[in-house]
């Protein structure tokens, strides 16, 4: 005769099921939350380095704009005397102005205590070029893009369209300027005039560095500011740039020009490594993107002041 469990049988089993499986949920989130901790800390530590020293490189890719981790990153580079130079891989369009503007000035502090070399690998334009001119010497490529040397403030007019599908926009502002200019309006009056002087003193203050950096009357300056871009062997003629190479040509001019000692490790200090929780990092930068409303992957449209050059994308 076959004896089948009684309910109270039944009902322990499952509450013993239940409590094995929350006790591996519970295993499982404090590993999961363990990871978090450990790549997050490694997000922020600078890789160490050993022996007789390191050269550091610096890679400024894509969209540029500020950042306190990068900028924690230059203080300790200043302080670690076991990293005898640094080399900037650049190769980005530019981004905010301020983002190139704290790039620069974080360079030249480093530049005050070690030497400091770029490498514009394809290319280096707008505040990526205000990056280069930080450092001691630039290398680029013959066929790199170099150059777009200026500010702009973009301002689209979406007025007929919003007449067009009946839309009518009002505000209540502190004062005349305030928000302005709106975009269901042309630029123009005052609005352009206060924009159009915001983007003279950014220009103005873009023109002087290139003219001291590069040693440079400013007359010449102004006059290769007219937003052109120019390939690597058009910017060394225009003494944009010092000399044709990459990181190889950069090397050895460190070893040669600044006594660093041959064969050096190069160790990468930016961006900062992931203590092999790339994962991590990418799950929860691409979660935090989307939130926002942002795209999974891809640069950020920016919105203000900016020293970019800007590449159209095919469809």
């Amino acid at each position: 005769m076959t004896h089948f469990p009684s309910s109270e049988a039944h009902e322990a089993l499952a509450a013993d099921t239940f409590r094995r499986s929350r006790g591996r949920w519970r295993i499982f989130a404090l590993v999961a939350a363990a990871a978090v901790v450990l790549a997050l800390f490694g997000r922020f530590a600078m890789p160490s380095v050993t022996g007789d020293g390191a050269i550091a490189r610096i890679t400024i890719d894509g969209t540029i704009s500020t950042n306190a981790a990068r900028q924690k990153m230059f203080e300790q580079l200043i302080e670690d005397d076991k990293v005898k130079a640094v080399i900037v891989a650049i190769n980005s369009p530019g981004g905010t102005t301020a983002g190139g503007e704290e790039l620069y000035e974080s360079l030249r502090r480093l530049s005050a205590e070690k030497p400091v070399v770029s490498v514009i690998n394809e290319l280096g334009a707008s505040a990526a070029y205000m990056t280069a001119i930080g450092t001691d010497h630039i290398f680029a490529r013959r066929l790199s893009i170099v150059g777009s040397i200026g500010v702009l403030y973009q301002h689209v007019n979406a007025g007929k369209l919003l007449d067009t599908i009946g839309i009518d926009l009002d505000k209540v502002a502190s004062g005349p300027l305030k928000a302005e200019p709106d975009f269901n309006e042309p630029l123009e009056g005052a609005p352009r005039a206060s924009l159009a002087a915001l983007v003279e003193d950014s220009f103005v203050w873009f023109v002087d560095i290139v003219a001291e950096r590069r040693n440079l009357p400013r007359p010449t300056a102004l006059a290769l500011a007219d937003g052109r871009i120019v390939t690597g062997r058009v910017a060394l003629e225009n003494g944009l740039i010092d000399a044709l190479g990459g990181e190889t040509e950069a090397i050895a001019w460190l070893e040669s020009e600044k006594g660093i000692a041959e064969d050096l490790p190069v160790i990468s200090a930016w961006p900062l490594p992931d203590e092999g929780f790339g994962w991590v990092g990418q799950l929860l930068g691409g979660s935090a993107r989307a939130a926002l409303g942002l795209p999974a992957e891809g640069p950020v449209m920016l919105d203000g002041l900016v020293s970019l050059w800007q590449v159209g994308t095919n469809p």
